[in-house]
């Protein structure tokens, strides 16, 4: 076998060049063509690994995307509500750094992108409003995500902080130009609304099925860790359609599927959402509620990265940095 080649530079991306590189609707089209390879078995994701301490987490997700001869993994830790994630990118084939990506921007984008493509497969196509629970730095993109793909004239805000809540309406506002309604419960944010997500760090469960009408479709985007909840059992048992994002990681990770499955006997009601892209399918007549389960997965990071590192070598993006080099360790 001959010696690999070890390159000079790698390509570094900074939050910037994201951000000029890709849009919403960019990220949106990379995630779908990265689930539909998953689907037909030409990308793999990996399973998300986390070790938790008294404030924070230490992430890592990845995926190979052996076909453009790419794979990589994301890592990131949250500490106190701080993070600063940045994806690895190496040459399916030489086992070399290829790039470095900051993935904060990326990493908002890819999850608005999968509540996008979750809703339009899920929620009712003529369902014009939303409830948005939770004002953190994902509910912005996650508004934004369900108006590309339905054509929104009213938004609903609950956040348990009030203050938070009235400051996102502020924002919400400054940025779109349907209705936006501040809800003091999340009763009243729920009520006869066609589209939930929730994105909050409940501990507990909050939406419970008697808050939710016929019809509805939730994006349940918190609670990524095992001791978290939002979602009540008695919604799961009202589901028509249950789709996650990746079987293997809510088997570990999501408290609510997991205590759901428990007592169902089986994973087998869960599907995954390349399933879900690759079917095409609209959803169900007559269905009583839909849910999407996310937790952030490594497959939709890489298909973004993917996509990033491609139009940063074509547009002369980045800033090259010195690949590692081997040394002697001293063994002695």
């Amino acid at each position: 076998m001959a010696d690999i080649k070890i390159p000079e530079t790698f390509l570094w991306i900074t939050e910037q060049d994201v951000c000029d590189l890709i849009d919403l609707s960019g990220s949106v089209e990379a995630l779908e063509k990265g689930l539909m390879l998953e689907a037909d078995g030409k990308a793999v994701n990996m399973t998300k690994t986390q070790t938790l301490w008294d404030v924070g987490s230490l992430n890592v997700t990845g995926a190979q995307f052996t076909g453009d001869g790419l794979v990589g993994a994301k890592v990131w830790s949250n500490a106190n509500l701080g993070a600063a994630p940045i994806i690895v990118m190496h040459g399916a084939n030489d086992g070399q750094i290829y790039a470095i990506v900051e993935a904060f921007a990326l990493g908002q984008m890819r999850t608005a992108s999968l509540s996008s493509v979750a809703t339009k497969w899920c929620s009712a196509p003529d369902a014009d409003e939303m409830a948005i629970m939770g004002s953190g730095h994902q509910a912005l993109p996650q508004v934004a995500a369900i108006d590309s793909v339905r054509d929104l004239k009213r938004v609903r805000v609950w956040s348990r902080t009030p203050a938070n809540r009235d400051e996102f309406v502020a924002l919400l506002r400054d940025a779109f130009d349907f209705e936006i309604t501040a809800c003091d419960t999340v009763e009243e944010a729920a009520k006869d609304c066609p589209i939930i997500t929730t994105f909050t760090r409940a501990k507990e469960p909050f939406v419970f099925a008697d808050m939710i009408s016929p019809g509805t479709h939730i994006n349940a985007g918190g609670a990524i860790i095992p001791t978290n909840a939002e979602i009540d059992q008695g919604v799961l048992d009202r589901c028509d359609k249950i789709v996650c994002d990746n079987l293997a990681q809510v088997q570990k990770g999501s408290r609510e599927l997991m205590e759901y499955a428990e007592r169902a006997g089986s994973w087998d009601a869960v599907i995954p959402i390349c399933d879900l892209v690759k079917e095409q399918k609209p959803r169900p007549e007559g269905a009583d509620i839909t849910i999407y389960k996310f937790m952030g997965m490594g497959l939709a990071d890489m298909a973004s990265a993917v996509e990033i590192f491609k139009r940063a070598k074509a547009q002369g993006k980045g800033h090259e940095v010195p690949h590692p080099h081997r040394s002697k360790p001293r063994l002695t």
